[in-house]
């Protein structure tokens, strides 16, 4: 009788623990969502705008948008990602001041990181032709990404910022920051664009002038807000001390956003050689634009289990961990199912939001249950992600990403696609092949990691201390 009353009190206590869990990961997730919904319309905006322009307008801007995107702010998001690591642990373990240095640090770093990336720009036109685009497009689209330069160089205060709130569990100015920017985007642009007559410039012009304007309007808030008090700590030299130790953690964690990314860019450009190649990219670009839409709700999960990993192993508490991520991989699959049961039920309309060309539409809904297995897999390594940039793991990421991508996904889409004549159907197999390779492998490490031995060496890469090994078993105690 005791015994049976002992398990329901445990039960009781296990119960009541998830369900604090899930309101921690809940009260960040959803607004996370929403700011990257929010920041990811930014760029749906300038296409939809300069496309009521001209066919050449918009095709310039698409491949320009689409090259920004993969050699520069995707690379400097992903390198961000290493103060999840830093900031996420020092806030846990309660050293705000390291919180407020690694963010300067990041800063820093990452403006030099743009230098190289402008200059790739810069001769965007040239790269274009060499690969056989059209000289006129490639010239427009040069000029589209130059104008983006001061958008990527504000983006390298901006992505530290939103790490240096996400880590705080401080979502709320982002989502009222990333509002503002996109209705003053939404008139910019289109002033810029139709009134003034500058065409795609304007929509490019529009977009830097948003970044900046979400930097001050962050800055801001740091600067005033009493939320921010423990955090807002003057600049010192010592922010360019940790440098290398923040290029440690935020190439590995650039190399785990741009794998998958670049894997699938190849894919839609490997389209292009098939016989009916406007047919089979267009389908294939409709399945990644989906699945593009549907990672920022993803992002969301792994934003938020990155941060109460990180929080929970910078105070010494691994029990918590494993809470966590249990909540957040519970999130992940209501989630991908709910989104998979809706695109299933849809799939022989959904191509209909893209075109009107039945061809294309019947050919998407044959793809959707390939795009469904694929969602659900990105909904899950989404979440694993965000553990590997919690726990400092990065480059075991970086190397999952690697093999299941460039070993795996590609030679199946290749030959399914090209030998096998299965073409964009194909192609997108090897994205599906690459996702549950990385999925699984991502699952297995996780569930074989120590979550004591990454807590004592989150502690001592904050405190620079041997003595984490006590503070984390009296915090396991008390747990």
């Amino acid at each position: 009788m005791e015994e049976g009353s002992n398990n329901k009190c445990e039960w009781t206590k296990t119960r009541t623990t998830l369900m604090e869990e899930l309101k921690k990961m809940g009260t960040i997730a959803v607004p996370m969502v929403a700011t990257s919904v929010l920041q990811y319309l930014l760029q749906v905006v300038s296409v939809m705008m300069v496309g009521h322009l001209n066919q050449l307008s918009l095709s310039s801007v698409a491949i320009a948008t689409s090259l920004t995107n993969v050699s520069g702010f995707s690379i400097l998001s992903g390198m961000a990602g290493g103060l999840e690591t830093l900031c996420g642990q020092a806030y846990g373990a309660g050293h705000y001041e390291k919180h407020g240095i690694y963010t300067y640090t990041a800063v820093i770093s990452l403006t030099m990181v743009c230098a190289p990336i402008t200059i790739i720009w810069t001769f965007m036109d040239k790269i274009l032709i060499l690969i056989g685009q059209d000289p006129t497009i490639s010239l427009q689209a040069r000029t589209f990404a130059l104008w983006l330069i001061p958008a990527l160089f504000a983006s390298a205060i901006l992505k530290p910022l939103t790490r240096f709130f996400q880590t705080q569990s401080l979502i709320f100015p982002m989502i009222i920051s990333s509002f503002i920017v996109l209705c003053f985007h939404g008139v910019m642009c289109w002033t810029l664009v139709f009134k003034l007559g500058l065409g795609h410039v304007g929509a490019a012009i529009s977009f830097s002038l948003g970044t900046w304007l979400n930097v001050l309007i962050l800055l801001s808030f740091v600067k005033y807000s009493s939320s921010c008090e423990k955090t807002r700590v003057p600049f010192s030299m010592k922010a360019f001390l940790g440098i290398r130790e923040f290029f440690g953690l935020a190439v590995p964690s650039a190399a785990m956003v741009c794998l998958k990314w670049w894997a699938c860019e190849l894919l839609v450009l490997l389209a292009g050689l098939f016989p009916d190649p406007k047919l089979e990219t267009s389908v294939l670009s409709i399945c990644l634009t989906i699945s593009t839409l549907h990672f920022t709700i993803s992002y969301g999960l792994g934003a938020a289990a990155s941060t109460r990993i990180s929080n929970e192993l910078g105070a010494g508490n691994p029990k918590a961990v494993r809470f966590s991520i249990c909540t957040a991989m519970f999130l992940a699959t209501t989630e991908a199912l709910i989104i998979t049961a809706i695109l299933l039920g849809c799939r022989c309309v959904l191509g209909y939001a893209y075109t009107n060309d039945s061809m294309v539409v019947h050919y998407v809904a044959v793809m959707t249950p390939l795009l469904c297995v694929s969602i659900f897999t990105d909904s899950l390594q989404a979440v694993l992600s965000g553990v590997a940039r919690g726990s400092g793991w990065q480059y075991v990421g970086a190397y999952v990403n690697l093999g299941a991508f460039y070993l795996v996904g590609i030679p199946i889409g290749v030959v399914l696609g090209f030998i096998a004549h299965f073409k964009a159907k194909g192609l997108w197999i090897g994205i599906v092949a690459g996702s549950i390779v990385q999925t699984i492998f991502l699952s297995i490490i996780t569930s074989l990691t120590n979550w004591k031995k990454q807590a004592i060496m989150a502690r001592e890469r904050i405190f620079d201390a041997t003595s984490s090994d006590e503070s984390v078993t009296d915090h396991t105690t008390r747990a």
